[in-house]
Order: C-alpha cells, then sequence, then structure tokens
C-alpha cells in the first residue's frame, strides 16, 4: 500500500485499485482537533469536541469532492450486523445510529466508512462489479464470524463469488502489541478466528493474537484468492505520528476513518 496525500490529509491506499472505486485508511495528520485527538479525529463517538470531529469529516470528505452528507458512518457495537445500502438515500444522517459493524453497497457517490483506533478495518471490492464493503473487525468480530456472514451477503444479493473479490485489511494493533486473556480465546475457539493458527502463549493465560492473520484466513476460507488480499504492515500503537491507538493512549484518542467510494 502506498501513502497517499489530499491537501492537508494523508491515507494509505490499496494497491491496484479499479476505476470505480476510491478507497483508503486515513492517519491522525491534517485536522484541527487538539490534543489528546489530535489532529484528523473522524469519530463522532469520543470525547472530542463535536465541533472539531463536524470541522475534520467536512474537510476530510472536501478532499474527495463529497460533502459531509455523503459520508455514512455507523454506530459500531462489536457485532455481527450488516448494513445493505442497495437503493438511494437522500438522508444518510439516520444510520449514524444503526449499530452495525459492516456496510455493504452498489450506490455510487456516497462514501461508506468505519471507525477504528486499533481494531481491523477490512475493504471489499470487486474488479468490474460496482459493489463495495466496510468490515470492522475487532477480535470480537474476527472470532464470530463477521468476515464470511459479509461475503455471504454480497454473494445473496448480488450473485458475487468471493472467488472473484478483493479484500483489503487495513492499519491495527499488531500481534507483538495485542496481548488477550482467556475470555478472547475461548471466543475464537468456539468461533471462526483460527486460535491455534494466530495466538502465541506468553505467560499464563495470556496470549499474544495477530488478528490480520485470523482475517487472512478467514478470507482464504471464504473463497477470496490469495493474491487478491492485501494486509497493511504498519501497527497502530507503534506509530503514534500516523494512527491513533485506543491501547496506547489509555482509551483517550481519536478513530481512523476507513472508506470506500463507488464512482459514476
Amino acid at each position: 500500500m502506498k501513502l497517499v496525500r489530499k491537501g492537508k490529509i494523508s491515507y494509505l491506499q490499496p494497491e491496484q485499485l479499479p476505476h470505480h472505486v476510491v478507497a483508503g485508511f486515513s492517519t491522525r495528520n491534517g485536522g484541527v482537533s487538539r490534543p489528546p485527538y489530535n489532529s484528523l479525529n473522524l469519530g463522532l463517538g469520543t470525547d472530542d469536541q463535536l465541533a472539531s470531529v463536524e470541522g475534520n469529516r467536512a474537510a476530510f470528505t472536501r478532499a474527495f469532492d463529497l460533502s459531509p452528507a455523503q459520508l455514512l458512518t455507523v454506530k459500531q457495537d462489536h457485532g455481527e450486523n450488516i448494513l445493505l445500502i442497495d437503493e438511494q438515500n437522500p438522508d444518510l444522517s439516520h444510520f449514524l445510529t444503526v449499530e452495525v459493524d459492516a456496510i455493504i453497497t452498489n450506490q455510487p457517490d456516497i462514501m461508506i466508512g468505519v471507525l477504528t483506533a486499533d481494531c481491523f478495518p477490512l475493504l471489499i471490492w470487486h474488479d468490474k462489479q460496482k459493489v463495495i464493503a466496510v468490515i470492522h473487525a475487532g477480535w470480537r468480530g474476527a472470532a464470530s464470524g463477521l468476515i464470511d456472514k459479509t461475503l455471504q451477503s454480497i454473494h445473496n444479493h448480488f450473485g458475487l463469488p468471493a472467488s472473484e473479490l478483493h479484500a483489503a485489511v487495513g492499519p491495527g494493533i499488531g500481534a507483538h502489541d495485542y496481548e488477550v486473556d482467556r475470555p478472547v480465546r475461548d471466543a475464537f475457539r468456539q468461533g471462526t478466528g483460527f486460535w491455534n493458527d494466530t495466538s502465541k502463549e506468553t505467560r499464563l493465560g495470556h496470549w499474544l493474537l495477530d488478528i490480520p492473520l485470523s482475517c487472512q484466513l478467514q478470507l482464504e476460507k471464504a473463497g477470496l484468492k490469495p493474491q487478491n488480499i492485501q494486509i497493511t504492515k504498519e501497527c497502530t500503537c507503534c506509530h503514534p505520528e500516523l494512527f491513533f491507538s485506543h491501547r496506547r493512549d489509555n482509551g483517550v484518542t481519536g478513530r481512523q476513518l476507513n472508506f470506500m467510494q463507488l464512482t459514476k
């Protein structure tokens, strides 16, 4: 992935995007928020000044020739619900309170996004068909099968098999910094997160967990070709100059926006 600059903002862009897809993972730079939310905090659910967040979202969307009203984000709750937008919606603001962790759309000129600060975002697209999806995968999402459910929903609604899709896993907390305990282990063992392949015990009752590897294995199991999966190497916890991190900043931090847009 490459770092792209648009005016004051910057974002990581997946490789080989088709011409009809705009997508990326924002960095924390180029906004107006003050510490500890400095500077491009795009999360409305934080304790940052609302005017600052709204200003940041306006500046971000303006960089893509959109208005803030064309940005669709939701109330993420670490669950398994999926929002499908398959018709025009003149007012996207009512989706702000909808509790979902994945969004799928075939509608052009709206920007869909999930917000993260250590959890892993996934972007899904098709090279030819105009269908895109964003997924918010923390450990609960990775364990619950949300990734496979989203891919199944794309297939059910648009007839697109996973083997034809592309995916990019964005920046999140790396396994070297992400220690978890027994409840997380139990959730992975009961779910679809490939616990044995993605965990390493550090001490009694504690493990390092590799969520991006779990995402990759789940994507491959669902049918995506390995060459169609991109994994961002940057760790949010290790790069305070680029990313907000919930764990590093003890929960007082901003949010990155992980976004996709279909062009006409």
